[in-house]
């Protein structure tokens, strides 16, 4: 494909980012309440919270494949692509930068800006193929770490593939499988839309006055995804410094956690004697410190996984009645 004109931006696309960007503060408000003690330890990583985040990266995923195709379809604009990508990619290496600096053991190192990023140049591959083979490859990507996790990947030059057994430890973590699945449905959707002349509709939409703060977000997304957060936390960080989060003991702290996140799945009974089962054998391993600062990494986590194991198991026979 060689080099073609500028497409016209469709508004309706800006208005979706600043949406979706508001829905990311949100989210990331809650995540600030949290790490300064106002809210429950793991919260937004169970339950709703869990869900809405992954919504939110999904939106962004599929917002990103949808203006791939819009912005290139009829000819990629080489200058344009070259450019965008650049501001990504260093943006991306800045985050990893200053998260490493800023918390080491969480850091991002293949976050969501990694993945448009990646995923930018991967789709390029998918612009001309049939909406149906696009969404093919989709259901194969998300399929992938259910099927093909292998201690072969888990060493860090791998882990951007999402194919170890146990996912590292990462402030934000989009890795190619499943991630990559979000862009390529935009990419399909596009495909498919354009087939009964949906695209030219909604570019002719005009939201109203209502609409123009998320329109500038959408237009300046990258500079306001780049901006909100250190906001959002200095602000935390300074009402943190007149009404300070009350302190909590660490074992208190982790056995509420662990019973909210099994009580998902399993019984308050269960609960109540897995978490004692599991705060009990970190604590004889002097791990609880490592665990809640969240250094150790993959040795860590395979560690806690024979004990989750283990205490599994153990709570599950004292479930099973006498015969």
């Amino acid at each position: 494909m060689t080099s073609a004109a500028r497409p016209p931006r469709i508004d309706a696309l800006d208005v979706a980012r600043g949406v979706a960007l508001l829905a990311m503060a949100t989210y990331h408000f809650a995540w600030d309440l949290e790490f300064f003690g106002y809210a429950d330890p793991g919260m937004t990583a169970r339950g709703p919270w869990k869900i809405y985040a992954r919504g939110i990266a999904s939106s962004f995923l599929i917002l990103v494949g949808i203006s791939l195709v819009l912005a290139h379809a009829n000819g990629i604009r080489w200058p344009g692509f070259w450019k965008r990508l650049a501001m990504v990619a260093g943006a991306a290496a800045a985050i990893s930068v200053a998260t490493y600096v800023a918390m080491p053991s969480g850091f991002i190192f293949f976050g969501i800006l990694h993945q448009i990023a990646l995923g930018s140049v991967l789709g390029l591959l998918f612009l001309r193929l049939p909406w149906q083979l696009t969404l093919a490859v989709a259901a194969a990507v998300i399929a992938a770490p259910h099927f093909l996790r292998s201690p072969t990947f888990d060493q860090p030059l791998l882990w951007w593939l999402g194919l170890a057994p146990v996912n590292p430890r990462s402030n934000d973590y989009v890795p190619v499988f499943p991630w990559f699945a979000a862009i390529l449905v935009g990419i399909a959707m596009v495909n498919l839309a354009c087939r009964f002349g949906l695209w030219g509709r909604l570019a002719a939409l005009r939201p109203g006055g209502w609409a123009r703060p998320f329109r500038f977000a959408g237009r300046h997304s990258l500079a306001v995804y780049l901006i909100h957060q250190p906001v959002l936390i200095a602000c935390v960080w300074i009402f943190s410094q007149i009404w300070p989060a009350p302190i909590e003991p660490p074992q208190t702290a982790f056995a509420r956690t662990c019973e909210a996140s099994c009580g998902e799945t399993r019984t308050a009974l269960f609960c109540t004697s897995y978490c004692a089962c599991m705060l009990d054998r970190i604590e004889t391993a002097d791990m609880l410190d490592s665990m809640l600062s969240g250094q150790g990494g993959t040795e860590l986590n395979q560690r806690l996984t024979g004990f989750a194991e283990m205490c599994a198991s153990e709570t599950d026979e004292l479930e099973v009645p006498a015969p």
